[in-house]
């Protein structure tokens, strides 16, 4: 389904755009590119019943997410949105408490070039992009990359202003918003997208002397050697990573970890292990993770512990450290806990837990379908494959439960 090169330039789609007018807009689309409502859910993220009832105007598109699904997965041109986005300070969720009024007009001022960049500007730009860390963990990668990439471009704007210790810091903030970016791609199973930006964080990170980052960009990217099955190319990345100059504590222990699950991924038990206690003591008696590794601490190493033993079909111990991961995850790491939930699924799967697998997947379920596509959703198809190859009963339930969410 590929959209006529001067798509936007169809002034029906234009005014549909401009006025918000989702219905008008879908129909217009999915009629200038032949498409189908599913075929246009699959751009948008939504389901098919979901796009028929915004066409058919049974549901208002009200909240930021569908709005900034449909926004980005069409590429609605930003100029044709109206002039609200422009009168923010960054493009931004409603994120109440975490720019001031007063920074909220100085990153105004300095936009415009009415004032110098400063200290005080950079500050609430690293406030604005923690908080969106967080909020990803919540409602998903598709709805925050959007407001990211734009800020991302405001920040990159401000690279031929600074000067002195000022312009280290924008090349820091650039390396860290490009990470960022990398992984939102990476959740997103955009491996091109994902290998781009990283290459392009570190060599931010290299420019600003910002070892911390270089290192996190590497294991990230061991990660997603890991995410396509590539064992070897994992251990790699991760030995690097943890051998970089300026690495923390905390990220020395991330990388060494990848290096763990990537020896598990290639089936070396013993390797695998000896890597994991190594990262299991440094994270023991590490103390400052840098902001961006807000995440990482003993719970977390559990879970990823426990996706190593799942690929060595440990599968008791990986349930144990799956369910000892779990509990201390908060609530709003929802697409975290969806992946972690649908790997102890497979762990009781593999263990012959039925019942339990029944039950664990579907107590994620809600989470895999709304903000854990496509991993968490596929590791779920995956347990129920698992099910039904072994005759269970839980097998049906789980193919109809996830069939009705598609």
């Amino acid at each position: 389904m590929e959209p006529e090169p001067n798509l936007w330039a169809h002034p029906g789609l234009r005014a549909a755009a401009a006025a918000e007018d989702w219905p008008s807009l879908l129909k217009t689309w999915r009629r200038l590119t032949r498409s189908s409502q599913s075929g246009l859910g699959a751009l948008v993220g939504l389901a098919q019943p979901d796009i028929s009832a915004i066409e058919n105007r049974r549901r208002a598109v009200t909240s930021v997410e569908v709005r900034q699904r449909i926004v980005h997965g069409l590429g609605v041109p930003r100029e044709l949105l109206g002039v609200r986005h422009e009168e923010l300070p960054l493009p931004s969720l409603v994120l109440p408490g975490v720019v001031s009024e007063a920074d909220a007009e100085r990153l105004v001022a300095v936009k415009k070039g009415g004032l110098r960049l400063d200290t005080a500007t950079l500050d609430a730009m690293d406030a604005l992009l923690a908080a969106h860390r967080r909020v990803e963990d919540t409602v998903g990668s598709r709805t925050v990359a959007p407001l990211v990439t734009a800020q991302f471009e405001e920040v990159a704007a401000l690279y031929d202003r600074a000067r002195g210790p000022l312009a280290d810091r924008v090349v820091r903030l650039l390396a860290e918003y490009a990470q960022f970016l990398a992984w939102m791609a990476q959740d997103q199973d955009n491996a091109p997208v994902a290998l781009g930006w990283f290459d392009r964080s570190y060599d931010w990170a290299l420019e600003s002397g910002y070892g911390d980052m270089a290192a996190t960009t590497m294991s990230m990217k061991a990660h997603l050697a890991w995410s396509r099955g590539r064992g070897r190319r994992c251990v790699r990345l991760g030995e690097a990573a943890a051998s970089t100059t300026g690495a923390s504590e905390v990220t020395r222990a991330m990388a060494v970890q990848m290096a763990g699950r990537g020896h598990a991924l290639a089936g070396d038990a013993g390797a695998a292990y000896r890597r994991l206690d190594e990262a299991q003591q440094i994270i023991a008696a590490a103390s400052d993770a840098p902001p961006w590794l807000y995440f990482y601490g003993e719970s977390w190493f559990a879970a990823q512990r426990g996706m190593a033993d799942l690929h060595l079909e440990e599968w008791s111990d990986a349930a144990e450290n799956l369910v000892t991961g779990l509990a201390g995850l908060a609530p709003s790491f929802r697409r975290d806990r969806a992946w972690y939930g649908s790997c102890l699924a497979h762990a009781y799967a593999g263990a012959g837990e039925a019942e339990a697998a029944l039950a664990t997947s579907l107590g994620v379920i809600t989470h895999a379908s709304e903000v854990g596509r496509p991993h968490a959703w596929d590791e779920l198809h995956t347990v129920a494959g698992m099910l039904m190859r072994r005759r269970a009963p839980e097998g049906r339930a789980l193919v109809d439960a996830l069939a009705a969410l598609d």
